[in-house]
């Protein structure tokens, strides 16, 4: 591990009963960047980011965030990160403002820099007017940025996020968006998983794709999407059994994507869009839509592990243990 790496995974192993939710995971995350885990419910990034932020023990391999192991170190792990769940955490009986005072005396800050470091928190994530307001009174955009700035409170180096902006509306997302931009151009390293590929495109500067408890694809965005080529053809059939058709015609051409009536094809492709349109002519077909475009992460992503991305339904709240969250 050197200055510039934050964080180190390596051959991580992790099982539930029969279930090997990690099967030997390798990555790397630079000081003061964004770091995306994408993978399909069940994939095991969840995993990783509790076993990173010390929730939960790894059964083999390791894992160090700034230079600390996390199982001889978890104290100082604890006390140097910050963690935000796929749900809100925070205590829907208290006040916004009683929320950060409490994650303040759990990670140990002095009790005259508390209240001032809430109150900043509170301004910066458009929370005052409701800071005395009991958080059950809050929406869940309200709530999400709420569980964020409890993720702050004692200033933490490195911040994990698991699914950040899973249920809000796209204004609230837009908004967290530029405040994780903030927060990393002062510095704090970020990671990230998320069900939202636009997300992870438009946030991350590095990406790890996880499916069955592996890394199978890491690289920038851009590096990710040129696997696939320069371009590619999506076309829309009327109905799904033309689209199941219009699969059996393009086969040769590859192996088409099929998602509802929608078939994709890499852009390059022998004869390209011209062939495409003249092999379901062959077949008696013709398609709605026909586009070429630029590939993008969703493309990458089907392309990778054969489904969409999904979002997992089996996450627990996290509550404060030590410095995170």
């Amino acid at each position: 591990m050197t200055d510039e790496t934050a964080i180190v995974v390596e051959s991580l192993t992790k099982k539930f009963g029969d279930v090997e939710a990690l099967a030997g995971v390798d990555f790397q995350v630079e000081s003061g960047t964004v770091f995306g885990l994408l993978g399909p419910n069940g994939a095991g990034k969840t995993t990783a980011i509790r076993i990173l932020t010390t929730i939960l023990p790894p059964d083999g391999g390791r894992a160090e965030v700034l230079g600390y192991d996390v199982v001889r170190d978890a104290q100082k792990v604890r006390l140097r990160i910050g963690m935000a769940g796929q749900f809100a955490a925070v205590d829907p009986l208290l006040t916004g403002r009683e929320n950060l005072r409490l994650v303040g005396k759990v990670a140990q800050m002095p009790n005259d820099l508390i209240l001032p470091r809430a109150d900043e928190l509170l301004e910066r994530f458009e929370l005052t007017d409701a800071a005395n307001r009991p958080a059950r009174t809050y929406s869940g955009g309200m709530r999400r940025r709420l569980d964020i700035a409890a993720a702050l409170v004692a200033r933490p180096p490195v911040l994990f996020l698991d699914e950040p902006t899973t249920g809000l509306d796209l204004h609230s997302r837009n908004e967290l968006w530029a405040m994780i931009k903030e927060l990393v151009a002062e510095g704090t390293t970020l990671l990230l998983t998320t069900q939202y590929l636009e997300e992870a495109d438009r946030l991350a500067g590095r990406i790890a794709v996880i499916d069955g408890g592996r890394v199978i694809a890491e690289g920038t965005p851009s590096e990710l999407k040129a696997k696939l080529g320069r371009s590619v053809i999506e076309l829309s059939m009327a109905d799904e059994t033309d689209a199941f058709r219009a699969e059996r015609a393009l086969s040769h051409l590859g192996r088409p994507e099929l998602d509802g009536t929608i078939l994709r094809l890499p852009g390059n492709v022998p004869g390209g869009a011209m062939e495409v349109l003249r092999a379901l002519d062959g077949a008696g077909l013709e398609p709605d839509t026909l586009m070429v475009r630029e590939p993008s992460l969703d493309d990458v992503f089907l392309q990778l592990t054969g489904h969409k991305a999904e979002r997992s339904e089996l996450e627990d709240a996290t509550v404060p243990v030590g410095g995170a969250r």
